[in-house]
C-alpha cells in the first residue's frame, strides 16, 4: 500500500465511516463530521477524502439500493475494513503515547 499515513482529516473521515457502520455515504459523513466537530466541510472535500482512503486500502465502497428520495438513483456507500481499523488503532496508540509523555504542568 502506497501512502498509508493518515492525515488528521482522513482520520476523522475514517472514524466517521466506522461509526456509521455501513451507512456511510458523502452526506451522512459530512453531517456527522459537522455535528461532532463543529467543522464546516464541503461535500467535494468529503468525496475526495473517501476516494483517497479507498485508494489507500482503508475503506471499501459498494453501491446501495435505489431510493425514491434520490429520484431512483443509488448511493455509493462506504465501510471500514481491517486495514482501516488497524490504521486507526495505530494512530490512537501513537496519540496516547505522546499524551502520556506530555508533562502535567505544560498545558
Amino acid at each position: 500500500m502506497k501512502g498509508t499515513h493518515l492525515g488528521e482529516f482522513e482520520e476523522l473521515i475514517l472514524l466517521t465511516v466506522g461509526i456509521l457502520k455501513g451507512d456511510a455515504y458523502g452526506i451522512t459523513v459530512m453531517d456527522e463530521i459537522e455535528k461532532h466537530t463543529d467543522r464546516r466541510v464541503s461535500i467535494s472535500t468529503i468525496h475526495s477524502t473517501l476516494n483517497r482512503l479507498e485508494k489507500k486500502g482503508f475503506i471499501e465502497s459498494y453501491v446501495g439500493g435505489a431510493s425514491p428520495t434520490r429520484g431512483g438513483r443509488s448511493k455509493r456507500l462506504y465501510r471500514i475494513n481491517a486495514s482501516g481499523q488497524q490504521a486507526l488503532e495505530k494512530v490512537r496508540v501513537q496519540r496516547e503515547k505522546l499524551w502520556s509523555l506530555l508533562p502535567k504542568n505544560s498545558l
